[in-house]
């Protein structure tokens, strides 16, 4: 059984990486696997460090891929979180010497493979895969993009889900009311604007939606343009009339809690303005519920909910927005065949056959590496 350490953001911080990595790290580590994690932090982050952080890479230490490297090199493996805002340097360029840093096997997991990415973006990500053990994509839509758009080596990718946590059975809030819900950190391109004018396109139904909006401001957009993101929802919901029907939960839910408001949904809403988005967590963890979606045409939504547990629909668009949600909640049966879509994925998707997936990985590459003679004979 392999140690794992892994590198990436981490709670207390508070963003998708962050949240797929702690929940990565207790699957790989549940049946008595060493592991440790190397947590990468901005400038703006001076909390305290969770359980299972053994080094801490401050965007403030020069050079500070260094002693992460050593860090991670007292491990069996290497598993790293890839995306480009979160390490130090151009384009967060500062990884790639530390994957070059390594003695032991790497597995990069790429959360953006964009289609237009700039010279640099491209030419440091084609270096990334060149240097890792393996390079993980979580769509088939994702690997195909770096096959294509990228100079790489197809066998160093593999596909692994997103991992989702288990909601079935978590008890649920009973609504008097069609209950559409759309969770995670909010800021420009969220596209809750285009939900609130769907809903007020919903009025005439009897009883009329109720809407939870449920997450805090992505601290970067707090940084940069503090609330003005939520404020101006706020008003857009009064111009509406809709105000009374849309619940702000400005906190980050913990699992449970958020298991629960999960499962309370009729229609989970992602009408995200991202035509970029090869993985959404948030859309694996409603699929993986159970709960029907409707997203825009992002990448991950088209491959994961056509003809399959949702509908998609064009971008920026309300009154399709409308529609679809309008026959999940009124045409007779929809549900039902929506959900019995769900049930052939839904085990794939749960996070200790993903967990599953990547040891086998880490078996491969730990098992394929050459042994040192020197090392062996001491």
């Amino acid at each position: 059984m392999p140690s794992y350490g892994f590198l990436s953001t981490h709670p207390p911080t508070r963003c998708g990486l962050a949240t797929f990595n702690s929940a990565l790290a207790a699957q790989l580590t549940a049946d008595g696997a060493h592991g440790g994690i190397v947590r990468v932090t901005d400038h703006g982050d001076d909390q305290r460090p969770g359980p299972g952080v053994v080094h801490t890479w401050s965007a403030h230490t020069p050079a500070g891929w260094r002693d992460a490297a050593a860090v991670l090199n007292t491990f069996d493996v290497a598993i790293v979180q890839h995306e480009y805002g979160i390490y130090p340097g151009n384009d967060g360029e500062d990884v790639l010497p530390l994957l070059r840093r390594l003695t032991v096997p790497s597995i990069v997991v790429l959360h953006t493979v964009l289609r237009q990415p700039s010279a640099r973006q491209k030419s440091l990500l084609e270096q990334i895969v060149a240097t890792a053990g393996a390079v993980v994509t979580m769509t088939d839509t994702a690997r195909d993009r770096l096959l294509v758009g990228y100079a790489v080596s197809p066998g160093k990718v593999t596909v692994i889900p997103h991992g989702a946590a288990e909601h079935v059975g978590v008890r649920v809030d009973r609504r008097a009311r069609p209950h559409l819900l759309t969770w995670g950190l909010l800021g420009p391109g969220k596209g809750i604007e285009w939900s609130l004018r769907a809903l007020a396109r919903l009025q005439d139904l009897e009883p009329t939606p109720s809407y939870t909006v449920a997450g805090r401001t992505h601290p970067k957009v707090i940084e940069h343009q503090g609330e003005t993101y939520r404020s101006g929802l706020h008003r857009l919901g009064a111009q509406l009339g809709i105000a009374h029907d849309v619940d702000y939960q400005d906190v980050y839910h913990d699992l449970e809690a958020l298991g629960r408001l999960i499962r309370s949904a009729d229609v989970v809403v992602l009408p995200y303005d991202s035509r970029e988005q090869v993985t959404s967590g948030v859309l694996i963890e409603a699929v993986a519920a159970g709960v029907p979606v409707v997203a825009t045409a992002f990448p991950h939504a088209v491959e994961l909910l056509t003809g399959g547990p949702g509908l998609v629909v064009p971008h920026q668009d309300p009154a399709a927005l409308a529609a679809a949600i309008r026959r999940i909640l009124i045409e007779p049966g929809l549900t039902a065949r929506l959900a019995g879509r769900v049930r052939p994925l839904a085990a794939h998707l749960r996070w200790p056959a993903v967990a599953a997936r990547y040891g086998t990985l880490a078996e491969r590459l730990t098992e394929a590496r050459p042994v040192v003679v020197g090392a062996a004979s001491a």
